[in-house]
């Protein structure tokens, strides 16, 4: 009996079927039957799962750029398309498999419709609170520096003010027509963008990477730009506002939606 109740069952479910079998009411033909033959073991053998393709980001296409590469080997890789806009923007070739568009997205117009190109010089109004005072001053000097003629709202000291004063500035100048674009910088972007949108003629945008700065003037027409003073760097802040200021308004398909959004400023003129 011994080699009989040998196996994998549980030690405890054995002696009851042992006792079972070694049952006098049970005849020769029953007892025979409830004999269990032990039965190997099995190793569980978890599902091969597809291995994963490597991820390509913007901040990898920035880190490469900043070394100094001209190309990038993307092959076997999965591309973002912010990396892809990334690397289009610093000059920097994939090369490889190009990355399949996604089927959802249709391409982007090829045709620009004004009303701003990457070299004409736009009049720029740019206001910060306290929070965004550094990059803002960083902005001032690298846009002056490129022949866009920048009216400086303020902040100018880091003593605490509040962001809805300087943002309403900045809109207002834009609204007015004083300014073709505008730039509001505070701690996260959120609240300055709350406050412009309230201002008639004004289309304000937070944008966080170029993907979201062209998206925001080539299919929203967005005249106003704000920024997160403590969520980026100046590097990429100053590579915002170059896509937001160098990319045309594509028209056609968005004209209707942009139409629809500067009709809900009827209510508040």
């Amino acid at each position: 009996m011994g080699q009989e109740s040998s196996g994998a069952l549980p030690i405890v479910w054995r002696l009851v079927m042992l006792r079972a079998i070694e049952s006098p009411r049970l005849g020769a033909g029953r007892r025979e039957a409830m004999r269990l033959e032990p039965r190997p073991s099995v190793a569980y053998v978890p599902p091969r799962m597809p291995a994963r393709r490597p991820l390509i980001t913007e901040r990898d296409v920035r880190r490469l750029a900043g070394e100094g590469a001209r190309s990038m080997d993307t092959r076997g890789s999965a591309v973002t398309p912010s990396a892809v806009d990334a690397a289009r923007h610093l000059g920097l070739e994939l090369t490889g498999t190009p990355p399949v568009p996604s089927p959802s997205r249709k391409p982007r117009s090829t045709t620009p419709a004004a009303p701003s190109t990457p070299t004409q010089r736009q009049r720029v109004a740019i206001g910060a609170d306290h929070g965004g005072l550094a990059l803002k001053d960083a902005l001032v000097a690298a846009l002056r520096d490129s022949g866009h003629p920048v009216q400086d709202l303020g902040t100018t000291t880091t003593d605490p003010v509040d962001y809805p004063d300087f943002a309403l500035a900045v809109a207002r100048a834009v609204a007015a027509g004083a300014a073709d674009a505008g730039i509001m910088i505070d701690g996260a972007g959120i609240g300055s963008c709350m406050v412009a949108n309230k201002v008639p003629g004004v289309r304000a945008a937070m944008c966080h990477d170029i993907t979201t700065a062209s998206s925001a003037r080539e299919h929203n027409n967005a005249n106003l730009l704000t920024l997160g003073g403590t969520l980026l760097g100046q590097r990429l802040a100053l590579d915002i506002v170059r896509t937001f200021l160098s990319t045309a308004y594509a028209g056609g398909r968005h004209d209707g939606r942009v139409a629809k959004i500067d009709r809900l400023d009827a209510a508040r003129r």
